[in-house]
This record gives structure tokens, C-alpha cells and sequence, in this order.
């Protein structure tokens, strides 16, 4: 084979383009990887705001099952890399961060924006590594890549030095390297048949069943399977926040999301005692964290728990449980096999009363919060916007939600049904999250409508980003629930101490003209009778441009948590 003469830029570009990449999101540097790249076809999405390229990253991977890029400039825009790799870490989803470092020469002298970057970063990747040989530069990626994708998904940060990727000497290159690593889970296993055998068997002799899926459902591809398991075997199947979707929440069996939400108004505030008197749960890609469970206190202290994950440290963190460790998607086809080796009669038996109890449930929701789904007041409701959105949003649409307040409405009002796909920050839940998101889920889901739903507070932290979305053709509804305050700080200080800091109030704000300021379409909500055609003419106009809906809700609209429910404030409506 005769030797190719490339630059050290445009190797690394080539390993990038070789690993799938599409899409690198930055802010030009390193110069040099990202010209090289650009010329092989790889897009820059230049974003505005430096913490914002990783959470349309992780929304970007998420949506497509691919391994994305983000790149940063040594010093402060590294440091900019931190919340979104922290989610990512906390949550499961994979990056690769490309980031600039000195020149090898300079270290350690004090150069311009010299920053400890493997200490930077040390409590948010799974694998930091600088290129210190140009020779290895192939290798290098391709670890990078293996990182983020294998095991528990995370990030990787690959530090380049400035010396080595600016060289501008092209030398003969015969690299051996073919495979594409750029995909997620790039390896799957399955557990000991033996422990296969021992959860189908308690699966199909308990009293009363559980399965309570989370996202490592979708970061296995596992949807298919944990469907059939609840057809198959009539289990009854709740998720968290980021398992809402892994089941069709109009099937009969489907429990809805649970956790720290299930007060006042929740789609599953009657589910509590199905849930509570389970006596064999069935833990699939949970980490049965504290919101999930209530601080504990959600799930039942004497039940039996089997637990599917990729990571073994989430095996027993909470629940001691018979250990599968494996990829969902293949330990559930497992499963599934395994139990239609045994008698199934039981789980048949039992169909008819869990649909029941499940029906009885929604019923009493449906009654329970038939007042605010058809409140008249101005400012308006929330969940009377949420109830025509309900109406309105596409079968296909994915629904994306910032932290706070907004995941909370969307998981409790939208229905998970058809091809809807949901998404929400769930790592560390950090504010404005959301609209990025939905950048990232229109760049890996061109042909698919992208909603997002976002408060005041969150949307501020990004709404630099609409500019990018003109410029970009990222087009996407980011709509936003303007009731002046920080809501969940609010509540969280009158529940903890009584009274509130100032900083729960922010002035109004007129989204709509800033999204005009942009070149971009803003429409607002002001009484109800505005709802139904505002939101036509978004789903319409987003078609050819992103759209911002300024919201004028209720200041004290009551979401469903319990700890609201204990305060009975006289301003809660």
C-alpha cells in the first residue's frame, strides 16, 4: 500500500470521520483538527454560549446512538466543558472532547491560558489522555472513542497540544486502523445463565410484579424487548423520568413515570399503592436514585429486586438485588426466552386485575385535575397549555424538557405513545439544559419535529443559542413558561426554611421579541383562547423556522410534588 502524506490535523480528522462523526460542536479550536475535518466533510455547529455545545452533544447522542465531539480552546472554554460533562457522567451518555492544550514546549512556563486540564476534568470523564507522539495519533482517537462508548457510556477528553497539531509537515501515513467505534454500546454481554434462570423464576411466581425501567433502556436499544416482556408476561411496567417512553403509556399495563412527583395532581399519584406492594421488582437501567425513588422511601423495603445494568457499581447500590450485569437489550431477550420455558399461567391470571387497578388510576387522575385542564383564568395555567399540547404535538415528535418545573410537566402531561421520544437532563439537572437539547435532537432527527418546553429561569441561561439555530437552519420550538420566578427554588425555601431569598423573583421578560430580534418567529400566549392557534401555527412554522412561544402563565401554578402539598400555601392555585 503506498503511503498517503497527511498533516497531523488531518490524520486526526480522518480518525474522526473513520469513528462516524458528523458533527463536532466548538468554537473553532483547535484551528487546525477543525479546518482539516471541515474539509472532509464534518460540520461545526458554532455555538454562542461555551457550556452549551456539550448538552446539544449529549441530546445529539442520545437521539442518534452515535459517539458526538465537542472541542474547546484551552483554559477558560475548557472549563466551560464542565456542567455538560458532569450530566453526561452522572447519566450515562457518551462524548469525546477534543480540547486544545499548550504547545509541549511551553508547559509548564505559565503560557497563555495554561490550565492542569487531566485535573480539570478528572471528576467528570471516564478517561483523560494528551497526545504526547504524533505517531500514535490514530490510537489515541480510537481509545478516546472506546471510552466514551464502552461500558457504562461517559465522556472521554483527548488534550491536544498545539505543537503537534499545528505542524503543517505532511508525512507518509499508512494507518491499519478500520473500525468505526463511533456508536453506542459499542460491546454487549449477558449475565451467567444461572442468575437468567433464577429472575425468570421469581418473575413468574410472584404475588405482585414490578418492572421499573429507567434510561439505560434507550442507551441499549432496548425498547423492543422490555415491550414484549410486559405483553408477554402482563407485568406491569413504571419508569423514571428518563425511562418515560420505554412503554406506551396507553397500554394497560403501563404504570406511568414515578418517583419524588407523585403528589397533587400527578399522572401517577394513585399508582403509589401497586407500586408499594410489589413483592419481586425487576430493575432495568435504573439508578435508583433519589429522585426516582423518593429519597428511598418509594419502592418497598421487603421486596425481592433483580437488577439489569451495565455498570456493576449500580447493582446493590440501594436494593440489594440478584445481580445481572449485562446490556439490557441482550440480558431481556434473555429473560424473555427463559421465561417462556415456564408456566406463565399466573402472570395470565393476574392481567385482568393489574389493568384494573391501572385503569382505576388514570381514571382518578383524569377527575383529579379536570379543574386546571379546563381553567379560564389569564395569566393562564400551565397544565391548560400542557393539555392542548397533548392535543396538538405529532406522534413522531420529540419532546425535550429543561430541569426543574419543565420535566415535571412534560413527564406528568405528555403521553408517551406511538414514536414520541422524550428527553431530559437527569445526570446533575442543571438549568437550560432544554433548548439545547432540542438543537441536538433536530441535528441527529432532521426529518422529525423537536418541541421543548423550558421556564424563565432555565431558558435565559441559553437563549443566545436562537442565533445559532438562524444561522445554523436548526430549527426546533423552544417554548417557555414566563410566570416570573424561579418556581422549584421557591418552593424548595418555604418547604426548608419558611420564607425566601429575593433571588426567586425575575422580571418578565418578552421572549417573543427576542426571538424576532434573531430573524425568528415569537408568538405569545396571553388568555386561553390564544393557546389552540398559537400552537397551530408553530407546528406549521417550525417546518421552515425555530419558534419561540412566550407563555404568560399563573405565577403559582402547583406542580405535583409533595412537598408543595404539605405547605398549603394560600397563594397556590
Amino acid at each position: 500500500m503506498q503511503a498517503k502524506e497527511l498533516t497531523n490535523a488531518e490524520r486526526f480528522a480522518r480518525a474522526l470521520k473513520r469513528n462516524g462523526v458528523e458533527f463536532i460542536f466548538g468554537q473553532s479550536n483547535p484551528t487546525k483538527i477543525m479546518l482539516a475535518a471541515m474539509e472532509l466533510g464534518i460540520r461545526q455547529i458554532g455555538f454562542r454560549q461555551e457550556n452549551t455545545g456539550t448538552y446539544m452533544a449529549q441530546a445529539y447522542a442520545m437521539a442518534s446512538g452515535k459517539i458526538p465531539c465537542v472541542a474547546a480552546q484551552n483554559g477558560p472554554a475548557a472549563t466551560l466543558l464542565v456542567p455538560g460533562l458532569c450530566e453526561d457522567y452522572k447519566a450515562g451518555h457518551p462524548v469525546v472532547a477534543i480540547v486544545q492544550e499548550v504547545p509541549l514546549h511551553d508547559a509548564e512556563k505559565n503560557a497563555f491560558q495554561e490550565l492542569d486540564h487531566e485535573k480539570l476534568f478528572e471528576g467528570c470523564a471516564k478517561w483523560i489522555k494528551k497526545i504526547y507522539s504524533q505517531d500514535r495519533i490514530e490510537d489515541y482517537v480510537d481509545m478516546a472513542f472506546t471510552a466514551a462508548a464502552s461500558g457504562k457510556p461517559g465522556p472521554a477528553v483527548l488534550l491536544c497540544p498545539q505543537d503537534i497539531f499545528n505542524d503543517k509537515t505532511a508525512r507518509p501515513v499508512v494507518s491499519p486502523r478500520k473500525a468505526s467505534l463511533g456508536h453506542y454500546p459499542l460491546d454487549r454481554m449477558v449475565p451467567a445463565q444461572s442468575a437468567i434462570q433464577e429472575a425468570a423464576k421469581l418473575l413468574l411466581n410472584a404475588e405482585n410484579p414490578l418492572v421499573y425501567a429507567g434510561g439505560g433502556i434507550f442507551f441499549s436499544r432496548a425498547v423492543d424487548e422490555i415491550r414484549e416482556l410486559q405483553d408477554a408476561f402482563c407485568l406491569p411496567v413504571a419508569t423514571t423520568t428518563m425511562g418515560k417512553g420505554a412503554v406506551d403509556e396507553t397500554n394497560p399495563l403501563s404504570v406511568g413515570v414515578i418517583g419524588y412527583y407523585m403528589g397533587h395532581r400527578s399522572a401517577t399519584k394513585f399508582m403509589k399503592p401497586l407500586v408499594q406492594r410489589s413483592d419481586v421488582v425487576l430493575l432495568v437501567g435504573n439508578r435508583t436514585n433519589q429522585n426516582g425513588t423518593d429519597t428511598w422511601t418509594l419502592l418497598p423495603e421487603d421486596a425481592t429486586y433483580i437488577h439489569i445494568d451495565i455498570d456493576p457499581m449500580e447493582i446493590g447500590r440501594n436494593y440489594e438485588a440478584i445481580r445481572l450485569l449485562g446490556d439490557a437489550k441482550l440480558t431481556l431477550r434473555a429473560l424473555i426466552d427463559e421465561m417462556k420455558k415456564g408456566n406463565a399461567a399466573k402472570r395470565q391470571a393476574k392481567k385482568a386485575e393489574i389493568a384494573a387497578e391501572i385503569a382505576d388510576g388514570r381514571a382518578r387522575h383524569q377527575e383529579e385535575i379536570k379543574d386546571v385542564m379546563c381553567s379560564q383564568i389569564s395569566p393562564i395555567r400551565i397544565e391548560r397549555f400542557m393539555a392542548e399540547l397533548e392535543r396538538q404535538v405529532a406522534d413522531d415528535c420529540m419532546v425535550v424538557a429543561d430541569a426543574s418545573f419543565s420535566s415535571i410537566w412534560n413527564a406528568n402531561y405528555i403521553t408517551a405513545k406511538a414514536d414520541r421520544e422524550f428527553y431530559f437532563p437527569r445526570g446533575l439537572a442543571g438549568l437550560g439544559w432544554g433548548f439545547p437539547m432540542a438543537m441536538g435532537c433536530k441535528l441527529a432527527s432532521p426529518e422529525k419535529p423537536v418541541f421543548s418546553l423550558s421556564g424563565d429561569g432555565g431558558f435565559a441561561h441559553t437563549w443566545s443559542e436562537l442565533e445559532t439555530c438562524k444561522r445554523e437552519g436548526i430549527n426546533v420550538i423552544a417554548a417557555v413558561i414566563n410566570n416570573k420566578i424561579l418556581g422549584y427554588q421557591y418552593y424548595a425555601e418555604k418547604f426548608k426554611f419558611g420564607e425566601v431569598t429575593n433571588a426567586v423573583w425575575i422580571d418578565t421578560v418578552d421572549y417573543a421579541k427576542i426571538a424576532e430580534s434573531c430573524g425568528l418567529k415569537g408568538l405569545t400566549i396571553r388568555t386561553v383562547e390564544d393557546i389552540k392557534p398559537v400552537l397551530e401555527e408553530a407546528f406549521e412554522a417550525v417546518k421552515t423556522e425555530t419558534v419561540v412561544i412566550d407563555i404568560k402563565t399563573e405565577t403559582f401554578c402547583q406542580p405535583p410534588l409533595p412537598m408543595i402539598d404539605t405547605l398549603k400555601l394560600a397563594e397556590l392555585v
